[in-house]
């Protein structure tokens, strides 16, 4: 997937500049920068391209990031900024994996954990793992956080 996604930032850039574009080619170029950034930072450690599930991290804290400067800008009463921002947030989030929704989610968090066998809150951790290493994709963490909690009684 990781190549896939790579490809499709390479297309997406050729239709952009083809289309005359410009603020889309500016946060697909943005996103190859970072990618890029992500891979020479992962060569010391033996890795020459970072894996899909890096790469869907790394776009999901663009995100968080535009979302926390869209929210600074509207508040300051810069709302063209804060125009910019969410631009280049739906451009990046054409590029994620659709999230799951909340009935799935929960099968998830039922199943990771029988999985995991963990009875109380203080095992979340070993519940957290097992849907990370599942569902990391698709499962926004933060949402389940609360879920497992819940789940195991806290």
């Amino acid at each position: 997937m990781a190549d896939d996604l790579r490809s499709r930032f390479t297309e997406a850039l050729k239709a952009a500049m083809i289309g005359k574009d410009a603020p889309k080619t500016s946060a697909i170029r943005m996103i190859t920068a970072k990618l890029k950034d992500a891979d020479i930072a992962a060569r010391p450690s033996g890795v020459e391209k970072v894996s899909d599930d890096q790469i869907v991290a790394m776009l999901r804290g663009m995100v968080k990031s535009r979302a926390e400067s869209a929210t600074m800008y509207r508040q300051g009463g810069r709302p063209e900024l804060a125009e910019k921002e969410e631009f280049e947030i739906a451009t990046i989030e054409s590029f994620l994996p659709s999230q799951m929704d909340g009935a799935a989610m929960e099968a998830a968090v039922a199943d990771a954990v029988a999985e995991s066998g963990a009875t109380s809150v203080k095992e979340m951790g070993k519940v957290m793992a097992v849907l990370k290493a599942k569902h990391g994709a698709v499962l926004d963490m933060a949402k389940a956080g609360p879920l497992v909690k819940a789940k195991l009684g806290g």
